[in-house]
């Protein structure tokens, strides 16, 4: 399982608009329902908002994985965004987050759920990654590192 499986290149923003958390999950669940993955954007926030209620997802480092399990889905699907200037997400570490994996999992999927958060965790652990993401020009070029990384990673 690749992380890329579930992400294409048409639900990456290089550049979010976003200021807000609440902004940043609109934005990406937004990419989700013009991509067609998504019907009701919503229903999609509330589960996402409801996840956040237990504890944010910001993991530190510049890092959010926003995610929950959301009944109108069959398959497992994410976006990915980055914002430059940073996000006040609720984070670990209380820093601004950058860098946002998005992911909706069908529910009674929980071996998938925590097989993708599990490795969008370890990418996101080197510092080189996360540098690479912050450094790419373009949404293809963010794809291309995510690419390139989970084929150092896992074969």
């Amino acid at each position: 399982m690749r992380v890329l499986d579930y992400l294409p290149e048409e639900v990456i923003e290089a550049d979010l608009k976003a200021e807000t958390k609440m902004g940043v999950l609109r934005e990406l669940v937004q990419l989700l329902v013009n991509n067609n993955q998504v019907r009701n954007a919503d229903k999609a926030l509330e589960v996402l908002l409801e996840r956040e209620k237990l504890g944010s997802t910001g993991i530190g480092d510049g890092v959010a994985i926003p995610h929950a399990k959301f009944s109108d889905i069959k398959t497992l699907v994410a976006a990915f965004g980055r914002s430059r200037k940073g996000i006040n997400f609720e984070s670990l570490d209380n820093k601004p987050a950058h860098l946002f994996f998005l992911f909706l999992a069908p529910e009674n999927s929980a071996p998938l759920h925590l097989k993708i958060l599990a490795r969008i965790s370890r990418l996101l652990k080197k510092t080189t990654f996360r540098e690479a993401l912050m450094q790419a020009k373009s949404g293809r070029d963010i794809y291309q590192a995510i690419a390139d990384e989970e084929k150092d990673v896992i074969g």
